[in-house]
Protein backbone atom coordinates (compact mmCIF):
# COMPACT_ATOMS: atom_id res chain seq x y z
CA UNK A 1 0.00 0.00 0.00
CA UNK A 2 1.13 3.37 -0.98
CA UNK A 3 1.30 5.93 1.80
CA UNK A 4 0.15 9.76 0.99
CA UNK A 5 0.46 12.52 2.28
CA UNK A 6 -3.10 13.73 1.27
CA UNK A 7 -6.40 11.98 2.57
CA UNK A 8 -10.15 12.70 1.76
CA UNK A 9 -12.10 14.00 4.51
CA UNK A 10 -15.44 14.02 4.49
CA UNK A 11 -17.66 16.81 3.42
CA UNK A 12 -21.35 17.10 2.13
CA UNK A 13 -22.11 18.27 -1.45
CA UNK A 14 -18.21 17.95 -2.98
CA UNK A 15 -14.96 16.69 -2.22
CA UNK A 16 -12.40 17.79 0.42
CA UNK A 17 -8.91 16.86 0.96
CA UNK A 18 -6.31 17.41 3.70
CA UNK A 19 -2.76 17.40 2.62
CA UNK A 20 0.31 17.81 4.21
CA UNK A 21 4.29 18.41 3.55
CA UNK A 22 7.60 19.70 5.15
CA UNK A 23 7.87 22.48 2.47
CA UNK A 24 5.53 24.72 1.09
CA UNK A 25 6.87 23.64 -2.56
CA UNK A 26 5.64 20.02 -1.62
CA UNK A 27 2.71 20.80 -0.34
CA UNK A 28 1.75 22.30 -3.86
CA UNK A 29 2.94 19.16 -5.11
CA UNK A 30 1.25 16.79 -2.97
CA UNK A 31 -2.01 19.01 -3.45
CA UNK A 32 -1.77 18.24 -6.82
CA UNK A 33 -1.22 14.68 -7.19
CA UNK A 34 -3.78 14.60 -4.28
CA UNK A 35 -6.37 16.14 -6.84
CA UNK A 36 -6.36 13.72 -9.12
CA UNK A 37 -6.44 11.15 -7.08
CA UNK A 38 -9.80 12.04 -5.94
CA UNK A 39 -10.52 11.60 -9.90
CA UNK A 40 -9.00 8.10 -10.89
CA UNK A 41 -7.01 6.47 -7.83
CA UNK A 42 -6.68 3.82 -9.34
CA UNK A 43 -4.29 5.19 -11.88
CA UNK A 44 -1.83 7.32 -9.14
CA UNK A 45 1.62 5.49 -8.95
CA UNK A 46 4.52 6.11 -6.42
CA UNK A 47 6.07 9.35 -7.71
CA UNK A 48 9.39 9.01 -9.75
CA UNK A 49 10.39 13.00 -8.61
CA UNK A 50 12.23 15.27 -10.68
CA UNK A 51 15.59 13.68 -11.21
CA UNK A 52 13.65 10.92 -13.20
CA UNK A 53 10.16 11.95 -14.49
CA UNK A 54 7.95 9.67 -16.67
CA UNK A 55 7.74 9.07 -19.59
CA UNK A 56 5.38 12.01 -21.18
CA UNK A 57 5.54 15.30 -22.13
CA UNK A 58 7.54 18.26 -19.90
CA UNK A 59 5.51 21.47 -19.87
CA UNK A 60 6.53 24.47 -17.93
CA UNK A 61 3.64 26.59 -16.00
CA UNK A 62 3.89 30.06 -14.81
CA UNK A 63 1.38 31.15 -12.29
CA UNK A 64 1.20 34.75 -10.31
CA UNK A 65 -1.67 35.62 -7.72
CA UNK A 66 -1.89 37.56 -4.48
CA UNK A 67 -1.45 35.08 -1.86
CA UNK A 68 -0.20 31.83 -1.31
CA UNK A 69 -3.88 30.95 -1.10
CA UNK A 70 -5.31 32.39 -3.98
CA UNK A 71 -1.74 30.83 -5.67
CA UNK A 72 -2.48 27.15 -4.79
CA UNK A 73 -5.61 27.70 -6.44
CA UNK A 74 -4.71 29.06 -9.27
CA UNK A 75 -1.84 26.60 -9.80
CA UNK A 76 -4.50 23.40 -9.34
CA UNK A 77 -6.95 25.24 -11.70
CA UNK A 78 -4.34 25.57 -14.45
CA UNK A 79 -3.85 21.96 -14.30
CA UNK A 80 -7.29 21.23 -14.46
CA UNK A 81 -8.44 23.20 -17.31
CA UNK A 82 -4.62 21.52 -19.18
CA UNK A 83 -5.91 18.04 -18.56
CA UNK A 84 -9.62 18.65 -19.48
CA UNK A 85 -8.34 20.36 -22.71
CA UNK A 86 -5.99 18.21 -23.53
CA UNK A 87 -7.46 14.83 -22.16
CA UNK A 88 -3.98 14.29 -19.83
CA UNK A 89 -3.52 13.56 -16.29
CA UNK A 90 -0.38 15.20 -14.50
CA UNK A 91 1.36 12.26 -12.30
CA UNK A 92 5.19 14.36 -12.03
CA UNK A 93 5.94 17.71 -10.47
CA UNK A 94 9.26 19.83 -10.08
CA UNK A 95 8.75 23.06 -8.59
CA UNK A 96 11.48 25.38 -9.37
CA UNK A 97 10.66 28.44 -7.73
CA UNK A 98 7.61 29.72 -5.28
CA UNK A 99 7.33 32.93 -2.80
CA UNK A 100 3.82 33.70 -1.85
CA UNK A 101 2.64 35.10 -5.03
CA UNK A 102 4.43 33.18 -7.24
CA UNK A 103 5.01 29.90 -9.05
CA UNK A 104 7.19 28.39 -11.94
CA UNK A 105 6.74 24.38 -12.17
CA UNK A 106 7.65 21.78 -15.47
CA UNK A 107 4.63 18.92 -15.18
CA UNK A 108 4.55 15.78 -16.84
CA UNK A 109 1.55 14.72 -18.36
CA UNK A 110 0.49 11.25 -19.54
CA UNK A 111 -3.03 10.62 -21.57
CA UNK A 112 -5.82 9.46 -19.56
CA UNK A 113 -9.41 9.29 -19.86
CA UNK A 114 -11.97 11.46 -18.91
CA UNK A 115 -12.72 10.94 -15.03
CA UNK A 116 -15.96 9.53 -14.27
CA UNK A 117 -16.52 12.42 -11.46
CA UNK A 118 -14.36 15.49 -12.59
CA UNK A 119 -14.15 18.49 -10.53
CA UNK A 120 -15.11 21.29 -11.72
CA UNK A 121 -13.33 23.90 -9.76
CA UNK A 122 -11.08 24.67 -6.56
CA UNK A 123 -12.93 26.41 -4.04
CA UNK A 124 -12.03 28.73 -1.60
CA UNK A 125 -14.10 27.41 1.27
CA UNK A 126 -12.09 27.79 4.50
CA UNK A 127 -8.91 28.08 2.44
CA UNK A 128 -5.82 28.32 4.89
CA UNK A 129 -2.15 27.36 4.06
CA UNK A 130 -1.03 26.29 7.74
CA UNK A 131 2.35 26.41 9.20
CA UNK A 132 1.78 22.92 11.32
CA UNK A 133 4.75 20.80 13.16
CA UNK A 134 6.97 19.78 10.78
CA UNK A 135 6.07 21.81 7.60
CA UNK A 136 2.58 22.89 6.21
CA UNK A 137 -1.15 21.59 6.02
CA UNK A 138 -4.10 22.77 3.95
CA UNK A 139 -7.52 21.81 3.74
CA UNK A 140 -8.60 21.96 0.04
CA UNK A 141 -12.62 21.91 -1.17
CA UNK A 142 -13.46 20.63 -4.99
CA UNK A 143 -16.72 21.77 -6.70
CA UNK A 144 -18.05 18.28 -8.48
Amino acid sequence: MVMTPFEEIEHTADWALHVWAATLSELYVEAARGMFYLTAPEAVREPVGPAEPAAGQPRSITINAGDAESLLVAWLQELLYLSETEGVRFDDFAVERLTPTHLTATVWARPASRPEKPIKAVTYHNLAIRRVDGGYSVALVFDV
